[in-house]
């Protein structure tokens, strides 16, 4: 059996492209969302979310290290002087270094007060991710894995994507150095993961996807989906319209409208149907 999650990160970040996930969803495409608990949409996103119950779509935690503010005050080494995180950069190096116990404590400190901000809107959390994949880096991956254990989070993303795709198979050198970069810190995290109450799907995908979805590119991914259950990784959205100063302002651009026209375009159904793929949230229990 070949089993498609197409989950859709970032739901809570503007409202742009929270608006362009729900049509994904109402479309029947996106069966998964990633919740951004510090996001400026983020309570209105997940009000709407309980409306569409009937859709079946699997609500899970976008952990946020990175970007905006976090929920938990006095943090001294994951933000700045203005009280905000680090921005990417910073905190992927800060994330990259030997475990440190004031770091480690602040990770846990601030993991636990988005997923409880989550459960406190009424949200019923079934899987875990991180914004930037934060979450899989060096420092993070066993403080995560306390919580999500703790909270009966059952699945969590691994962002290891093998194989990965030929440096000449028009991904762009950055992007391949990029995934690549990601899908090594995703390997060496899931050893993490055995013992655990918490497992990964049995395939992930969209590392090498980002920023050039298509329709002719999702329809020829359809037929590469594998034996198992594979997650999807997409970023559809609509086009901001004005100006916005957030943490999140430059998520809403014409890229994730392009994505969002790709997902709910025709041709990808059919190609699911003809390769015999299931179109699934995360299960509710593990597998």
């Amino acid at each position: 059996m070949r089993q498609l999650i197409v989950n859709a990160d970032d739901l809570g970040a503007d409202g742009a492209r929270d608006d362009g996930i729900f049509e994904a969803i109402r479309a029947g495409v996106v069966t998964s969302v990633s919740v951004l608990a510090n996001g400026p949409t983020s309570r209105d996103a997940l009000r709407h979310l309980r409306s569409l119950r009937s859709m079946n779509v699997s609500p899970g935690v976008h952990l946020n290290l990175s970007e905006g503010k976090p929920l938990s005050a006095g943090l001294k080494l994951l933000t700045g002087p203005d009280g905000c995180f680090l921005g990417k950069a910073r905190t992927q190096q800060l994330l990259l270094s030997p475990e440190d116990t004031l770091l480690a404590g602040e990770i846990a400190e601030e993991v636990s007060a988005q997923i409880k901000a989550l459960q406190d809107e009424g949200m019923e959390i079934c899987h875990l991710d991180g914004h930037q994949h934060v979450h899989v880096f060096p420092a993070a991956i066993r403080v995560v894995l306390e919580p999500a254990e703790q909270y009966r989070i059952f699945w969590m993303r691994i962002p290891e994507e093998l194989p990965s795709p030929p440096q000449s198979h028009e991904c762009p050198d950055d992007l391949f150095k990029e995934g690549r970069f990601f899908s090594h810190l995703a390997g060496t995290a899931r050893v993490q993961l055995q013992g655990t109450s918490v497992r990964p799907t049995d395939c992930f995908r969209g590392l090498y996807f980002k920023g050039r979805i298509n329709a002719p590119l999702l329809q020829e991914f359809a037929g590469t989906i594998p034996e198992g259950l594979t997650e999807l990784m997409v970023h559809p959205g609509r086009v901001a319209e004005g100006r916005s100063s957030g943490p999140f302002s430059n998520f809403s651009t014409v890229e994730r409208e392009q994505e969002l026209e790709a997902l709910v375009h025709k041709g990808f159904r059919s190609a699911l149907s003809k390769h015999g793929i299931d179109l699934t949230p995360f299960p509710q229990r593990r597998m």
